[in-house]
């Protein structure tokens, strides 16, 4: 793009326009300029800063504290100092609109107040938790959940309806929810059984065995879980003739591809394309292929022309 920088004084001066298609006889405030510097602007688009959402969101995550100070306004206030509204997110993150929003969804952002929260995992753990146990007492169907139903019963345990709706936005997908009726929802297998494996996970690494075993206690009895649906959240590790299984999720890496991958090599100095490919797949920049990355962040051995592609350090 052609462009010209103007230079002008730092001093505003006014001039009546008159005669003048742009002007009506306005007053308009104009600098002289002094200089003209022309030059060539090239317009670049480049990926979103949205670890900076990430962070701003995770200095203040909405908690079971958070309802018990609603009764004392005067903490809530002091806690608005890091709370931020749409205008505060957008004045302090670089991103579109459209991007600002994706990355408010993939972080289960949701907005309480006016300001956009992230739920504290063990809060959303407790509401889930209480959704399961309804279901049971009531003998709902997890794949057709009556909104209204299931945010009523838990506003009566004591549960925000803000956040019981908001918990059917995370662990589920809407089916049915046409004008005039109340919106159907089915609980997703997969975010469920992850939310339980994240649990157990939490305190560290397990033997297979064990961690199988209690997972698969852990999740409902009308859900099958798989351990394909942990893609992208665990590692697994061999020590002598046990297996172990840690957490290693990929929604706590950076977004930018540098540090990605710098995290991932700490982890591990060689992967496996099957191991690699669920923590890079959702890297995003404008120009670059995921071909494009690996090429300029890995280097590619591959022994044999039928054996899997490894990938070390550049």
């Amino acid at each position: 793009m052609r462009n010209s920088s103007l230079i002008s004084s730092t001093r505003g001066q006014f001039a009546l326009c008159e005669n003048s298609q742009d002007f009506d006889g306005e007053i308009n405030d104009f600098a002289p300029v002094i200089k003209v510097a022309p030059g060539n602007m090239e317009l670049v688009e480049v990926a979103p800063k949205l670890d900076r959402l990430k962070l701003l969101l995770s200095e203040n995550p909405y908690s079971y504290e958070d309802v018990l100070e609603m009764d004392f306004m005067e903490d809530v206030e002091k806690n608005k100092a890091r709370l931020y509204n749409w205008d505060d997110l957008v004045e302090r993150v670089q991103a579109s609109d459209e991007e600002m929003r994706n990355g408010l969804c993939a972080l289960s952002a949701v907005e309480i107040d006016g300001f956009w929260r992230i739920v504290d995992e063990k809060y959303m753990d407790m509401i889930l938790r209480m959704l399961l146990h309804n279901s049971v007492l009531n003998d709902w169907s997890l794949d057709a959940l009556n909104e209204d139903d299931v945010v009523s019963v838990l506003v009566s345990d004591g549960f925000p309806d803000k956040l019981a709706c908001h918990c059917l936005h995370v662990y589920g997908s809407k089916v049915d929810g046409d004008v005039g009726r109340s919106c159907v929802w089915r609980l997703d297998e997969s975010r469920v059984c992850v939310h339980f494996a994240r649990q157990i996970l939490s305190t560290g690494k397990k033997k297979m065995e064990t961690f199988m075993a209690e997972w698969l206690q852990r999740i409902p009895g009308r859900m099958q879980a798989s351990f394909n649906m942990l893609e992208g959240e665990v590692l697994t590790e061999k020590l002598g003739v046990e297996t172990w299984v840690y957490s290693f999720s990929v929604s706590s890496l950076p977004l930018t591809p540098a540090e990605r991958f710098n995290m991932l090599f700490r982890e591990r100095s060689k992967w496996e394309w099957k191991d690699l490919q669920p923590y890079i797949r959702d890297l995003k920049v404008p120009g670059l292929s995921s071909e494009g990355l690996l090429l300029k962040y890995t280097r590619r051995t591959q022994p044999t022309l039928d054996a899997d592609p490894v990938f070390s350090s550049r």
